[in-house]
C-alpha cells in the first residue's frame, strides 16, 4: 500500500484514477489545483507521500513549476500526466526530476502499472543500499567503501583524503542510489538553509569528488549529472 497524492483538475479522471488506485489498496490524497497542492505538498506536519500522480496543466501553478519546487526539498517519486505529446514538454517534466511520464488519454491499467514500477525500483533502491550498508553506516558498493564513522573513504585500494563537505556530499549521494537531488536540496541539507554563500558552491564540489575519486572512466562515473536538475548516484555497472 502507498500514500498517492494526486493532482489533476480534470474531476472525472481524478475520479477514476482515484477509485482505480483506492481498489489496488493505496490512500489517495486529491487536489485540483496547483496551489492548493503544493501548499499540502510543503507542509512540514502532513505525511510524507509515497508517490506523486501530478498534472502537467493546472491552475493557478502548473505541473513543472510544481516539480521544479519540490525537488528543492524532497525526493519522493514523480508520475508527471501530460496532454501534450511533444518532446520537449516531456524532456523538460524529466529534467525537472520526474521520474516517468504517460501522455493523455491515460490508461488506468498503465497508470497502474507505472506506479508499481516506479515503486518497485524505489524499493530495489533502499534495499540495494541497505544490503551495502553495515550496521554502523558504513556503505560499500563494490570498490568503493565510505565509512561515516571514521569518515573514510576508500577506492580500489587507495584511501581518498575529502573535506567535512565533500564527504557529507557523497555520503548523502552513496546513501539514495537512484535517486534525483537538485542543487538547491543538497545546499540546503549539506549547508543548511541560511547558507548565502556561492550559488555554484555544489558543482563545485561535486567536481572535487570527482577528480579526486579517479576523474572519467572511474568510480567518479557513479556521481551523474542530470541537466537542468542537480545530480545522483548510480550503483556500479550503472544501474540506477
Amino acid at each position: 500500500m502507498a500514500r498517492v497524492v494526486l493532482i489533476e483538475d480534470e474531476r472525472e479522471l481524478s475520479e477514476l484514477v482515484s477509485r482505480t488506485l483506492e481498489e489496488g489498496g493505496h490512500v489517495v490524497e486529491r487536489f485540483f489545483d496547483g496551489e492548493n497542492a503544493l501548499r499540502r505538498l510543503l507542509n512540514p506536519h502532513a505525511p510524507e507521500p509515497d508517490i506523486l500522480v501530478l498534472d502537467l496543466m493546472l491552475p493557478r501553478i502548473d505541473g513543472l513549476e510544481i516539480c521544479r519546487q519540490i525537488r528543492r526539498t524532497k525526493i519522493v517519486p514523480i508520475l508527471m500526466l501530460t496532454a501534450k505529446s511533444t518532446e520537449i514538454d516531456r524532456v523538460l517534466g524529466l529534467e525537472l526530476g520526474a521520474d516517468d511520464y504517460l501522455t493523455k488519454p491515460v490508461s488506468l491499467r498503465e497508470l497502474q502499472a507505472r506506479i508499481a514500477a516506479i515503486l518497485r525500483r524505489v524499493d530495489m533502491m533502499r534495499s540495494a543500499s541497505r544490503l551495502s550498508t553495515d550496521t554502523d553506516g558504513t556503505i560499500v558498493h563494490g570498490d568503493l567503501r565510505i565509512d561515516p564513522v571514521s569518515r573514510d573513504v576508500v577506492a580500489g585500494q587507495e584511501v581518498i583524503g575529502l573535506t567535512a563537505k565533500e564527504f557529507d556530499l557523497l555520503y548523502l549521494l552513496a546513501s539514495n542510489p537512484g535517486r534525483a537531488f537538485s542543487r538547491d536540496y543538497l545546499l540546503a541539507s549539506i549547508w543548511g538553509d541560511d547558507y548565502t554563500g556561492f550559488d555554484r558552491t555544489v558543482d563545485t564540489h561535486i567536481l572535487r569528488i570527482r577528480r579526486k575519486l579517479g576523474g572519467a572512466d572511474s568510480i567518479a562515473d557513479r556521481i551523474v549529472t542530470l541537466w537542468g536538475v542537480g545530480y545522483k548516484y548510480v550503483l556500479p555497472g550503472g544501474v540506477s
